[in-house]
Order: structure tokens, then sequence, then C-alpha cells
């Protein structure tokens, strides 16, 4: 395990050049949805589906570097819990680290996509809120994802794109079975770090309560998690 901090997800190696072998890609599962690296195709049109941050044209594409190993820890147990739900129908989304990043994105291009993250952002979310602030930030952008393929009849079609994410996000949330402090801490950056065009916090909160409950999570437990994580509109 790296020391925590800012390197903590900063992480090592080089920019990446070619995707990985299939046995990389797969971890030794069957449709692994997160995987540590897979290259957008050349020439095709990306999609920028969600932000968490300004500054999505600033976003340097062949800047993209492989994640830290930390990042794909957390990563790897929002896709575990993810894989509950769509189990054989999860999409695959590649992970990558990249500064020029609006802090954490997911951009879609040729039937694929990827998840971007600033380092210095993960860091800062880190510092402020622990691992319980990684895993709801990977969780609500994964769950743009998971909304483009999965329906549900507790997902109402009137919410805008961020609250059905916002759900998911929730339900997966429901699925790791985070300690109390850790799903605080969950809430607390969802709160802190919305995408630009987010709607109020207490629509998000009913949201991510429904996926949550919706998904085996106890209401109680979300209801507390929520008053302690002093998120306020």
């Amino acid at each position: 395990m790296e020391a925590y901090g800012h390197d903590r997800f900063c992480g090592g190696g080089q920019p990446v050049g070619q995707a990985l072998p299939p046995a990389a890609l797969r971890c030794g599962v069957s449709a692994l949805w997160l995987a540590a690296a897979l290259l957008v195709p050349a020439g095709a049109r990306a999609q920028i589906v969600c932000t968490l941050g300004p500054g999505a044209s600033a976003y340097k594409p062949a800047a993209d570097q492989r994640p830290s190993g930390d990042a794909m820890q957390l990563a790897g147990r929002v896709n575990a819990a993810l894989k509950t739900i769509c189990a054989a129908n999860c999409p695959e989304a590649a992970l990558f680290r990249n500064t020029t990043a609006p802090n954490a994105m997911l951009v879609a291009a040729g039937g694929q996509a990827k998840l971007v993250y600033a380092p210095q952002f993960f860091s800062a979310a880190y510092d402020s809120f622990g691992d319980g602030a990684i895993l709801g930030i990977i969780a609500h952008v994964l769950g743009h994802a998971l909304d483009d393929t999965m329906g549900a009849a507790w997902v109402k079609s009137d919410w805008p794109p961020e609250l059905r994410a916002d759900a998911w996000a929730g339900c997966a949330l429901a699925r790791i079975d985070l300690s109390a402090a850790d799903f605080e801490a969950s809430l607390s950056a969802l709160a802190k770090y919305p995408p630009p065009s987010h709607p109020g916090w207490k629509q998000r909160l009913l949201a991510l309560r429904t996926g949550y409950t919706q998904c085996g999570g106890a209401g109680a437990k979300f209801d507390a998690a929520a008053a302690r994580s002093g998120a306020r509109e």
C-alpha cells in the first residue's frame, strides 16, 4: 500500500500507449466493468457524460495515464458492488488519471467509456474525508454509465441524469456496505464536489436514499449519516 497523502493517487507508471492484455483487463473474472486501461479508439468522437468540476475544455486526453494502485483498489470495491447489480450486463469503463481532468469525469466514445480523475482532486478529497469520499465519487460517476445500460422501476424517468446517477450511486454504496464513518464521508464528498449543473442537495439526497434503500441499505443508517455529514444546500 502506498503512503497516504498526495502521492497516494498520483501513482507511477507511464502514459498509456497500448491496451492491457485480456488477462489484465479481466483480472480473472468475466465481464469486469472497471479495467485498468482500455483505449478509446483513435478518431472516435468523445462525449463528456459527467464532470465533477469546471474546466472540461482544458482536458487533454493525450495526458491520460495509468491509475495509481490505491485508486484501482478503491475503484475495485465499487466495481465488485456494481457487479452484484448488473452481473454479466455491466458495461466496461477504463480508469485513468490525468492532471488536466476537471476533478473526475466520465467520457464515452466508440462504444467505450473511461473514468478519468485528477490525482490532485482525489488527494484533496481523501485528505478531507478519507476513503469514503473516493468511493462515493466513483460510485456517482459510474452511476451515469450504469444508468445508460440498466433500468429500474425506482429510478424515476423524469429525474435529470445527475439524479439518476445519484440513485445508482446510492445503490452501489448500499452494496459496498460501508462503515458509518465511511458512508458519512461519501455523502459529505458528494455534497462538496457536485457536478456543475447539479440539482439541489435535498433532491440529490432523496435520489441517493432511494437507491440506497432499494438495494438493501437501511433507511435509518442513511438518515443518520446524512444528518452527521453536515451537508447543506
